[in-house]
């Protein structure tokens, strides 16, 4: 028997598996997608919101500040991705500086430093700043991550020290049996002490299987452009002032990688799985981002895309054991600031579990990862050194990233490894240039072959039937 399965591997699965791999316990996670991060966690705006937005009194305003605090450390250890950008928070106008005073207010009583800007102070900073602002707070330890590799790095260290990740295996049932739960997957059945709920937007199935829901989701599509890395219009990210109805609002977002996202809107769906982008949800976005930017070059976009929140008629985080179902505990309605929120939403999903349970500390446990080699990011005598020792390094596969061959067998090989071309993709980049694979893609799928000893035929572009190819050609 399991001690723990956790349904869903975006960044709260991933985070609370990492966490609880410190512990002697045996840990399975559930995925229904056929590679990790393919939620919300895939589609979002990456920032790690340092936690003065949240209502006084709300779990998302403890546990934003608390994660935040975690993020730069807990990058360092996984060998992730974290820069320091700084978040302008700008207002037009008297009515909307009314509001920024409310987010002053709060980031004091939390400890959350800025500074308060003039309209004119800030343009200095960021020339591109609309005329209409007239107050700026700068909120300037605001970072950005790549939540994908988080993810990714958090479950490669919790199967390194023994946890058991299951892909394509949406949870079925959820049967109450003797000392537990016996939960039904396509994938075999996993007999289990507890359920952790980590679903996003499938939560209410999944709590609905054990208890009626007092909650309700409600899928909310946010759409975002990607400009190319030529194109840096901005240095900070910029919000307008946030609202009840819209959240955040449109943004711009300088990215770890150089690219600038902007988005996103904010429309409720019927379909959870409805992740396209519309011609009016985007037009929304180039409307509103001229309201707190001018000169933003969206004719140099390399791609669109749009990303699901698992919003919920709670205001608030959902997290807790459920009434009537012991031992099954809700981690949901995490939607912004989540992704900031995750290392303390995982640690208080432990603080429930430790109620009730008492385990022993893994005494193998290694809760860091080796450094992946980024080949751009090394000198040339670092590079020339390691094509010497594995000429795979010196073959370039993705010209816009420059991406090695070295890299991709790398991402492939390692546990909770890439077995798909969007797996590929999100582990090391190639495709996500300004060509978006029409060069590297037919090398991947051939990398992808050879190192998981299938045929070019077999290889998907993301799901198990996403096949790419559809029969040999050559004579």
């Amino acid at each position: 028997m399991y001690d723990i399965v956790i349904i869903g591997a975006g960044i709260t699965g991933a985070m609370l598996s990492w966490k609880l791999s410190q512990y002697a316990l045996r840990v399975a996670v559930l995925e229904k997608e056929n590679d990790i991060a393919e939620g919300a966690t895939m589609a979002n705006s990456a920032v790690v919101h340092t936690g003065y937005d949240p209502e006084d009194g709300t779990l998302k305003a403890e546990l934003n500040v608390k994660g935040a605090q975690q993020y730069e450390t807990i990058c360092q250890k996984l060998h992730c991705s974290y820069h320091t950008v700084g978040a302008y928070i700008a207002a037009c106008g008297p009515e909307e500086e009314k509001s920024l005073d409310v987010l002053a207010a709060r980031a004091v009583a939390r400890g959350v430093p800025y500074d308060d800007l003039s309209g004119d102070e800030a343009r200095k900073r960021e020339p591109n700043l609309s005329d209409q602002v007239t107050r700026v707070l700068d909120f300037y330890t605001t970072a950005v991550i790549y939540p994908w590799e988080v993810a990714e790095a958090c479950l490669e260290s919790a199967c390194g020290n023994g946890t058991e990740l299951h892909l394509n295996a949406p949870c079925r049932s959820i049967t109450p049996i003797d000392g537990g739960y016996l939960v039904k997957t396509p994938k075999g059945d996993f007999r289990t002490r507890y359920v952790i709920n980590a679903a996003g937007v499938h939560a209410e199935e999944i709590h609905n299987m054990v208890a009626k829901a007092a909650w309700h989701v409600t899928p909310r599509k946010g759409e975002y452009y990607v400009l190319d890395q030529d194109a840096q219009p901005i240095r900070h990210i910029i919000f307008p002032v946030p609202s009840k109805e819209k959240g955040k609002g449109v943004l711009a977002i300088p990215t770890v990688y150089g690219n600038t996202l902007i988005g996103p809107n904010s429309d409720f769906l019927d379909d959870p799985d409805d992740n396209g982008t519309t011609d009016a949800g985007l037009a929304y976005v180039r409307s509103n981002i001229s309201k707190t930017l001018n000169n933003i070059p969206l004719n140099r976009s390399i791609r669109t895309f749009a990303g699901i929140r698992p919003t919920t008629t709670c205001p608030d985080f959902i997290i807790e054991e459920v009434e009537g179902a012991p031992h099954f505990i809700d981690a949901v309605s995490i939607e912004s600031p989540g992704l900031a929120s995750s290392p303390a939403i995982a640690d208080k999903v432990i603080e429930i579990l430790l109620q009730s349970m008492q385990p022993e500390r893994n005494p193998d446990a290694n809760m860091t990862r080796k450094a992946p080699v980024v080949l751009k990011n090394l000198s040339a005598e670092e590079r020339n050194a390691l094509i010497r020792e594995n000429p795979a390094y010196g073959r370039i596969i993705c010209r816009c990233e420059q991406i090695s061959e070295g890299e991709i067998i790398d991402c492939i090989r390692k546990p909770c490894g890439a077995h798909t071309v969007k797996g590929v993709k999100k582990r090391v980049r190639p495709g996500m240039g300004r060509c978006q694979g029409g060069f590297c893609e037919p090398k991947v799928v051939h990398i992808l072959a050879r190192e998981l000893g299938i045929s070019p035929l077999e290889v998907v572009y993301d799901s198990e039937k996403s096949y790419i190819l559809e029969r040999e050609n050559r004579v």
